[in-house]
C-alpha cells in the first residue's frame, strides 16, 4: 500500500502525535510519503488563473505543487492532517488546497482522485476540530473521493500530548487504531466506490461542460472533459 500524508503543520505536537498513532498501524506494509506544509509548498496561490486558463504545469509554483499531486496519484491512501487555527485548517493547508482549485470538478478533475480513499486527522483545544476537517473535505470530495474518513478530536484540557490526560489520549488512540485497522482489511487492489453524491455533482458539472463547449469548443476545461470521453459515455469511475 502507498501512502501520502500532507502535514498541515511541521510542528510535532498533538496533531504529528495524533497522526503517528494511525500510521504506526500500518507501517509495516506500506509505503509513506510525508509531506510537510509550508515546507513542501511555500507560496500563495496568486489567482492568477493560469492553471485554469492555459496549463497548470506553467503555474509559478508548479514545482512544489506538480511534485505533491504525482504522490497524490500514486498513493492509494491519502491522509490529511491539521490542527486547527481559529475554527479552520492552518494558513498552509488552506494555501496548498487554494494551488488544486483546478482540479476541482467544474473544472478538470483527475480520473485518478475518483477511486481513491482518504482519511482526514484534526484537532481543537475547544471547538472547530470539525469546520477544520470540512475545510479539507470539501476539496477531496470535489477532487472526486467519495471514501472519506474523518477522526476529529476534541482536547478540552492541554495542547501538550503528555499533559492530557491518560482516559483522553486512550480514547483517542482506540478511534485512531480502530480506523487504521479498517483501512488493513480494504482490498486497495479494487478502486473504492463513487458515491451518488459524486456522481451528481460529475453530471450537473458535465451539463455546464457541454454548454460552455457550445459557446467556446476551444476553451481549456471542455477541451479537457472531451479529451476524456466525459462528455459522451466515458466516466472516471469503474
Amino acid at each position: 500500500m502507498k501512502i501520502t500524508v500532507i502535514n498541515g503543520t511541521e510542528k510535532q505536537g498533538v496533531t504529528y502525535k495524533l497522526k503517528e498513532i494511525f500510521l504506526d498501524e500500518l507501517r509495516d506494509n506500506a509505503e509513506i510519503t510525508e509531506f510537510y506544509l509550508p515546507k513542501d509548498c511555500p507560496e500563495f496561490c496568486a489567482g492568477c488563473t493560469t492553471c485554469f486558463l492555459v496549463d497548470e504545469h506553467k503555474c509559478k509554483d508548479a514545482e512544489y505543487v506538480q511534485k505533491i499531486e504525482k504522490a497524490l496519484f500514486e498513493a492509494d491512501l491519502l491522509v490529511f492532517t491539521s490542527p486547527v487555527y481559529v475554527s479552520h485548517v492552518t494558513g498552509a493547508m488552506k494555501s496548498m488546497l487554494d494551488h488544486f482549485g483546478y482540479r476541482w470538478m467544474p473544472h478538470r478533475p483527475a480520473k485518478e482522485m475518483f477511486g481513491k480513499r482518504a482519511v482526514i486527522i484534526t484537532q481543537s483545544l475547544g471547538s472547530g476540530e470539525k469546520s477544520a476537517a470540512k475545510d479539507i473535505k470539501d476539496s477531496l470530495s470535489w477532487w472526486g473521493i467519495s471514501d472519506i474518513r474523518v477522526c476529529s478530536f476534541k482536547l478540552m484540557s492541554d495542547i501538550h500530548w503528555e499533559k492530557i490526560p491518560e482516559k483522553k489520549r486512550k480514547k483517542m488512540t482506540t478511534k485512531l487504531v480502530n480506523t487504521a485497522g479498517k483501512i488493513k482489511r480494504i482490498d486497495f487492489s479494487h478502486p473504492a466506490r463513487t458515491s451518488i453524491g459524486t456522481k451528481l455533482k460529475f453530471y450537473a458539472v458535465r451539463i455546464m461542460q457541454k454548454g460552455l463547449g457550445k459557446d467556446n469548443p476551444e476553451y481549456t476545461d471542455y477541451k479537457y472533459w472531451k479529451s476524456n470521453g466525459w462528455i459522451d459515455k466515458t466516466r472516471p469511475w469503474k
